[in-house]
């Protein structure tokens, strides 16, 4: 993996510590890259409360309590899911800020309404969630990483402006 993820898991480091507010993650299509990146750092357990890695819909309803509506209505790549999660793993985790993304990385699993690439990531923090579309155009370790650093990369800018 290229050190992009990690050195914004530093950034992220820093301005939690300096905060002093805990994280969680909740990840489909990373699989763990983000927790990854945020661990590749000693002292992320003074604020990195940890993630789950919910890859199927059973385990987005029953470790994010993902509604089953909710996934039956817009599917696992939504924005309704995302946020879904994100603020899943914010309660579940009891952190002050989750960050959630989920996606089609890829090569196969893509149709013409969610074509492969196409990831959402949301973060849920004190005042509420935010939720972030994109559509990536790599192979399947490019739109995981690009969907991890832009994971981070959320999650960094609601922290940094203090809300969501």
């Amino acid at each position: 993996m290229d050190d992009g993820p990690v050195q914004l898991a530093g950034r992220l480091q820093a301005l939690a510590l300096a905060a002093g507010i805990s994280v969680g993650t909740a990840e489909s299509c990373t699989g763990g890259l983000v927790g990854h990146a945020i661990t590749a750092h000693a002292g992320s357990s003074e604020y990195y409360r940890g993630g789950v890695i919910s890859y199927s819909d059973a385990l987005k309803r029953s470790l994010l309590g993902v509604p089953d509506e909710t996934l039956q209505a817009h599917g696992a790549v939504s924005a309704q899911v995302a946020v879904a999660m994100a603020e899943g793993a914010r309660e579940r985790l009891d952190c002050d800020y989750a960050v959630a993304v989920t996606g089609v990385a890829g090569p196969g699993g893509g149709t013409e309404a969610k074509p492969v690439g196409l990831t959402y990531v949301a973060v849920a923090g004190p005042t509420g969630s935010s939720v972030q579309r994109h559509a990536w155009d790599g192979d399947r370790t490019g739109n995981k990483e690009r969907s991890a650093m832009a994971a981070l990369g959320l999650l960094i800018e609601a922290i940094g402006a203090g809300q969501p």
